[in-house]
């Protein structure tokens, strides 16, 4: 899903709309575009939501806030995950190691608003080692841990697993949400992304608990 920067306020507000609104049946082609071939999840007992995302992305920004929010009412047999995308840019790929290096200290849920408001709103220059060494000091994160872990096998390791991901999920555009590895989600604007995101949750809880079918 691709879509065009908006206000925090206007955004919120139609989520609230959309959210009150009873979820329908959700079309192929329309509001989902299957995944061929589905992708593996990491938890069968659980549901799963992959967002792809970047910190140097401006609309993974914008949504941000729509997402954190959203993830908060989730069911708690709901996993939420994030998958930094690089598309090949280097900067991308600096930053895709910033949050992997920050989910191993334990600092990425703690920053991540920080990040995106440093990247986008102070327009502060987070694309390369020097640079995020010095920020992340200022906000707490132990120095010799971040730049042990941020060069570590492990973390390019998981940069280039996220990478094979966004090509196995065809992922062209960010921020861009997937459930179980089945359903590539559409929508017109966020409120519609994360309302058609609801009705395939609660499709696939269905389709778990033995009440619907398989499509």
């Amino acid at each position: 899903m691709k879509f065009a920067r908006r206000s925090f306020v206007a955004a919120l507000f139609a989520l609230g709309a959309a959210m009150a609104l009873p979820v329908s049946a959700q079309v192929s082609g329309r509001d989902y575009t299957a995944i061929m071939p589905v992708q593996p999840t990491d938890d069968p007992a659980k549901i799963e939501v992959l967002e792809f995302f970047s910190y140097g992305c401006p609309h993974c920004n914008d949504f941000n806030p729509l997402l954190s929010a959203w993830v908060a009412k989730q069911q708690g047999d709901v996993v939420v995950k994030k998958v930094p995308v690089t598309f090949g840019r280097a900067a991308w790929t600096n930053i895709a190691k910033l949050f992997y290096t920050l989910e191993v200290t334990g600092d990425a849920v703690r920053l991540e608003s920080d990040i995106f408001k440093a990247i986008h709103v102070e327009r502060a220059n987070l694309f390369d080692e020097k640079s995020m060494l010095d920020w992340v000091v200022k906000k707490g994160v132990d120095g010799k841990k971040f730049s042990d872990t941020y060069n570590s096998f492990g973390v390019n390791s998981k940069v280039k697993r996220a990478e094979q991901m966004a090509q196995a999920f065809k992922i062209t555009g960010v921020p861009a949400l997937a459930v179980e590895g089945r359903f590539l989600v559409g929508g017109k604007d966020f409120n519609d992304a994360l309302a058609i995101t609801d009705g395939l949750i609660a499709k696939v809880r269905n389709e778990k608990s033995g009440k619907g079918a398989k499509k």
